[in-house]
């Protein structure tokens, strides 16, 4: 894997125009996996040390943070991200921060996981970003209140070592750790600001509750499905399309580029485990004009098994929730929908249950990452 590039160091001061034509990012390869940290997985910023320029919940807001440089307000210079007062030392004689002093927030992540990459990103922060961040997990159960998360027996691994960072970039770290999180504290030492951050990785559901819900969603992103590859992504993800809830805009779905060929666009999803599928959506919501004219759906079973048609193509309607039931239940590990010719779809649900060897899958695989 190609070395991922790291950014030091300030910023050039704002000088007018666009914000970020001096923004310095990278293409992160693990951005493929989802954000665990999303807010329309249900993240939340539970608790910080320090917010008194900007509030923690900053970071974890949709899209890229914005900048307007005649924002102020009573306490200064109005950031949208996380932004925490400058440490002072102990007396005169000592006016700096200690080598230790840093300031921390807690993220609950949206759906628990293995971690496979962190963003720290500082946009819009060029003289007042901090020096280092750390980033550590921890996975406990239930919903714990700030306090438990901060008592001794809570056992935090380290994500990220203490690193350097640099202002006004996208700031990438992959992380190796095969364990399942539920929480993570991002530190920055000693003190500064933050935009956003990005927590990707791979959902891993609690099999108890799977199987407690008996018919359930098995392609969706909370319950442990993935899109794992599509043919086109230049509008938006294809991951849009197995996050929770309807689409509440046209962006929040997926959408390809117009095709001038005779092809088609696809989407290939691996499914929370082995699964009987019995019915399925396909919804259009918001896609009025660019909406695909027509789909099928798939399932394999397994790496190398064959792919069976189980809803053949089929005319869909724009801004339309489209409902099959299945004549029988298709068993797969993996689901592909192809849309003709091209355009996209808001939400595609695979409603079924976990055969025995999914549901031995998933237990196996809970177990091994600590869950």
């Amino acid at each position: 894997m190609t070395a991922i590039e790291s950014f030091t160091g300030d910023a050039n001061p704002y000088g007018g125009g666009d914000p970020y034509a001096d923004y310095r990012t990278a293409d992160f390869p693990f951005t493929r996996y989802a954000d665990l940290a999303g807010r329309q997985l249900g993240a939340g910023v539970v608790a910080a040390n320090d917010e008194f320029f900007a509030q923690r919940e900053n970071l974890l807001t949709p899209g890229p943070a914005e900048f307007d440089p005649e924002h102020f307000g009573h306490k200064g210079k109005v950031m949208d991200g996380w932004e925490t007062r400058r440490r002072r030392g102990a007396s005169a004689d000592h006016p700096w921060p200690t080598a230790e002093d840093h300031d921390w927030a807690l993220v609950r992540l949206g759906a628990p996981g293995v971690i496979r990459g962190i963003v720290v990103d500082t946009a819009h922060f060029r003289g007042n970003y901090p020096q280092a961040v750390s980033v550590e997990g921890a996975s406990v159960p239930g919903s714990p209140s700030p306090e438990e998360l901060l008592g001794d027996h809570v056992k935090w691994t380290t994500l990220v070592p203490r690193t350097p960072v640099g202002g006004h970039a996208a700031n990438g770290f992959p992380v190796s750790v095969e364990q399942r999180f539920t929480h993570v504290r991002v530190n920055q030492h000693p003190d500064g600001g933050i935009a956003r951050l990005r927590v990707h990785g791979e959902v891993v559901p609690d099999p108890g509750w799977l199987t407690a819900l008996g018919t359930f969603d098995v392609v969706a992103l909370e319950n442990g499905g993935r899109a794992e590859d599509a043919s086109n992504l230049f509008y938006s993800p294809a991951s849009n399309t197995i996050q929770p809830g309807r689409s509440r805009k046209m962006d929040d779905g997926w959408e390809t580029r117009r095709r001038r060929d005779r092809g088609n666009d696809w989407i290939r999803y691996r499914l929370a485990a082995q699964a009987r599928i019995r019915a399925l959506e396909i919804d259009t919501a918001y896609l009025k004009g660019n909406s695909a004219g027509w789909a099928s759906v798939s399932v394999k079973d397994g790496e190398s098994g064959e792919w069976t048609v189980i809803l053949p193509r089929t005319r869909l309607q724009p801004d339309t929730d489209h409902r099959f039931v299945l004549p029988a239940p298709a068993v797969g590990t993996h689901a592909r929908v192809d849309i003709y010719p091209d355009g996209g779809i808001s939400r595609l649900r695979l409603f079924g249950s976990l055969t025995e060897a999914g549901t031995a899958a998933l237990k196996a695989r809970h177990q091994e990452l600590g869950g």
